[in-house]
Formats: C-alpha cells, sequence, structure tokens
C-alpha cells in the first residue's frame, strides 16, 4: 500500500509539476467553443501472463499460471475489437477505450492444489485450457495543460473496469500424492468484475517536416477493487488530412489481494491503428 500511495502521489505530483513548467503561452493559449472528435481503431496483439484459482467439484481450488506469446493469443484468438474514442471542446474533454477479446482454448499450467489443508503441487500442463473472454475499459475526463504546435498535455481522471468470464477444462490423468480431486474431468468457471479508479497524463509531441510526424503516449496509475492497475502507451505516428496511422507499444498491468481469485494479469505488446479526427 505504501508503494500505491507513493505512485498515486508521483502522478498527481507530476501533473501539478507539469502545469506549473508549461510556458506562460500554452497555459494561456485560446480555445475554442467547437467540438472536435477522434474515434480510433486499432489492433493489439499482446502476450498475456496471469496467475488465477479455480474452485474444482468437491471443494478444492486449483491454481493455474498462464503465460501467452502474442503468437499464442493469434492462435487461440476467436473474437476481439479494440477502439477509442475522444469528444473535446476547449479545454476539457472525455476519453474512452475499449478493449474487448475472446480466446479459445489456450493451454495453461497447473500451479498448486489446496484441498483445504496445504497447497500440493500438481503436475496436469497437458490436461488444462483456459476459454478467456475480458473486457477492459477505460473512461476519463481529459483537461488540457498546453496545445501548441509542438506539443499537446493532457490530464485526466476516471476509472477503468476489467470484467471476466473464464472456462476451465480439467483432465486428470491421475490424483497427486494421493488427494482426492473429485472430479477427474469436467469444467469450472471464473467469473470476475474490478472497477478502479484512475489518473494519468497523455499528449503528443509533434516533429519533422510541418509536423507531421508525433510522438503518442499515454500512461496512467490507480487502484479500487484492485490491490494496483497501471498502464503504459508510446510510439510513433503519421499525420494525414483525414487522420493518422499509429504504432506503439502498450502494457497494461493488474494486481490484486492475495485472497482474489485473480492474483494478478498482464497485457504486453504491439498495437498499429488509424485514427480519424473530425
Amino acid at each position: 500500500m505504501k508503494q500505491l500511495n507513493t505512485a498515486l502521489s508521483a502522478a498527481c505530483l507530476l501533473a501539478m509539476g507539469l502545469a506549473g513548467m508549461l510556458p506562460a503561452p500554452a497555459q494561456a493559449q485560446t480555445t475554442t467553443d467547437n467540438w472536435k472528435f477522434e474515434a480510433t481503431i486499432y489492433g493489439w496483439f499482446p502476450a498475456i501472463a496471469s496467475d488465477m484459482a479455480f474452485t474444482l467439484p468437491n471443494g478444492p481450488t486449483l491454481g493455474t499460471n498462464q503465460d501467452l506469446s502474442s503468437s499464442d493469443v493469434l492462435d487461440a484468438l476467436k473474437f476481439a475489437f479494440f477502439a477509442s474514442f475522444e469528444a473535446r471542446k476547449g479545454r476539457y474533454g472525455l476519453w474512452n477505450d475499449v478493449v474487448y477479446a475472446d480466446l479459445g482454448g489456450t493451454k495453461v499450467n497447473a500451479r498448486t492444489l489446496d484441498g483445504g489443508r496445504l497447497p500440493i503441487p500438481v503436475d496436469v500442463n497437458s490436461n488444462l485450457s483456459i476459454d478467456m473472454k475480458s473486457l477492459v475499459w477505460t473512461v476519463a475526463g481529459t483537461y488540457s495543460l498546453a496545445a501548441t504546435p509542438e506539443y499537446t498535455v493532457d490530464v485526466l481522471g476516471g476509472a477503468r473496469l476489467l470484467d471476466m468470464k473464464n472456462t476451465l477444462d480439467f483432465d486428470f490423468s491421475a490424483a497427486a500424492s494421493g488427494h482426492p480431486l473429485g472430479g477427474r474431468s469436467g469444467t469450472s468457471e471464473l467469473s470476475v468484475s474490478f472497477w478502479d479508479a484512475v489518473v494519468g497524463l497523455k499528449g503528443r509531441a509533434n516533429f519533422g517536416a510541418d509536423r507531421k510526424w508525433f510522438v503518442p503516449y499515454y500512461v496512467d496509475v490507480g487502484t479500487g477493487q484492485s490491490k494496483v492497475t497501471w498502464q503504459v502507451n508510446a510510439g510513433v505516428g503519421y499525420r494525414y488530412s483525414w487522420g493518422s496511422v499509429i504504432g506503439t507499444w502498450r502494457y497494461l498491468d493488474y494486481s490484486f489481494d492475495s485472497d482474489r481469485k485473480i492474483e494478478s494479469m498482464s497485457f504486453n505488446g504491439p498495437t498499429i491503428g488509424v485514427a480519424f479526427q473530425f
């Protein structure tokens, strides 16, 4: 908790520090009352790592590790949708980002089996698979600290939802160390929904001829029903008359209390997308 408070304080101090360090023309710029919109459709190809616990028939709890590469995720992908939308009027705005993915039949490793006493290691690597449906939705209000031809800086505050439904198919070939496993094969479901408050910064640094090239960046940190969640997203883009093409590297991380069914989860990989301004 001390580390979390430090991270939140650092984010707030960074936002206030940027506001104080910006040159006067950037802070005193004029704003218009016209609405401006940006819609982005993108693909995200992350590696996924997680620690989860499933309750099996007759009581035992099975801890699992899932460590999928980007190619594993693509092989298991059934459906995905990634998009963000921003509406802005003057210095104020509203920003949304939606990540939805349905992965089927991904192999996982057994970590522990807890029958109510001590965790018992189980070697059932080839007999476990998970179908994972996940939604990550971030919604935040934004305030422009600076908007010059060279750069933009926005501070943001809002909330993030992690909603997941995981279905574990298991088939044990034998008991572990004589411990009764209940059913040797079957299905177990794990559904969770977590809301967290988040604060952060986002913006762009423009460069090159006519400033058509730019470096987009986004960072946030938060807490609530999770212990801590944080995200970093940065890369490079090129601006056209109709919008932009953007490629970034994105990392999203969750940590939960030890008594939760999900202990940790992270998504880490490249994105490529197109943004339309109107």
